[in-house]
């Protein structure tokens, strides 16, 4: 163990006054030099002693946003997507038409509708026209006149059979209707007076060039012409208006061979949509008669 005699004598000035201790001798110089390193940082900092706690933050100017502090680089990166707009709904399928665009009480309208419980008066007369040697109301015409050469084009031969009909002409039809079959069972298979399609001038009945004997008869729906019909009528604007599905609407045994003009549009809509009655398709009453 050393002494304090064996320790060297402490060196002394030329006043002959002790020198200071050297740091390696004084009990605090660890403390001393962390605190000489610290403040020798805030000297190259540039702050003082006194603002440690804001040595690594940059002044805000006045208005500045936490936005416009980013970081440098971070704008490079842009705004935040936005969110993203909700997916559009699904087209519809079903195809667009104007209901309103024509009358369904007009009776010279394409789109009239005349049932059992919707009567012409029967004082009306349609102006007309001539095709293959059959009266039908002007606008239907050229679609008359069209069906039935595509027709012949594709070797299948329609015949006319019947068009307009005046009031008294559809009377007397109807009574020899009663006549064979009886008031009820003849208001299955025809119309009464004023309630006929064949007065507007827009319906006709069309024929078999093949077997003649099914004119007028449920059998018109198998030959070739009932076939030909019932797939391209409604290109030409016609539609056959009593089928065997829709009779509890129209009110009427399903006829093959009677088409009636509604013109391309609403032919084409009712076409593509499976609606294949007027009826349906305005929201009308159909069925029986009221009496």
């Amino acid at each position: 163990m050393t002494t304090s005699s064996d320790r060297p004598p402490l060196p002394r000035t030329t006043t002959g006054a002790r020198a200071p201790l050297p740091l390696t001798l004084l009990p605090r110089a660890p403390l001393l030099l962390a605190l000489l390193a610290l403040a020798l940082l805030l000297l190259l900092a540039g702050c003082a002693p006194g603002a440690i706690g804001t040595v690594f933050q940059e002044p805000r100017a006045a208005g500045a946003t936490p936005e416009s502090l980013a970081p440098p680089g971070s704008a490079e990166l842009g705004p935040a997507d936005p969110a993203p707009a909700p997916a559009p709904a699904p087209p519809s399928d079903e195809p667009a038409i104007d209901l309103a665009a024509h009358s369904i009480t007009d009776p010279t309208s394409p789109w009239v509708v005349v049932n059992k419980g919707r009567p012409l008066d029967p004082a009306f007369e349609p102006d007309l026209t001539t095709v293959r040697g059959y009266l039908v109301q002007p606008a239907a015409a050229p679609d008359l006149t069209a069906l039935l050469a595509a027709a012949d084009a594709d070797g299948v031969h329609l015949t006319l059979r019947s068009a307009y009909r005046a009031y008294a002409k559809q009377a007397q039809v109807y009574e020899g209707w009663v006549a064979q079959l009886g008031a009820a069972e003849a208001d299955k298979v025809s119309a009464r007076p004023g309630h006929s399609e064949h007065q507007t001038g827009l319906g006709v009945d069309v024929g078999s060039s093949t077997q003649a004997g099914c004119d007028f008869e449920k059998c018109f729906g198998e030959t070739v012409e009932g076939r030909w019909v019932a797939e391209h009528a409604a290109a030409f604007g016609f539609v056959v208006r009593y089928t065997p599905q829709n009779s509890a609407v129209t009110g009427y045994a399903a006829e093959a061979w009677h088409l009636r003009w509604v013109g391309r549009e609403l032919a084409a809509y009712m076409r593509d949509t499976g609606v294949t009655t007027l009826e349906e398709v305005f929201d009308v009453p159909g069925g029986g008669y009221a009496r």
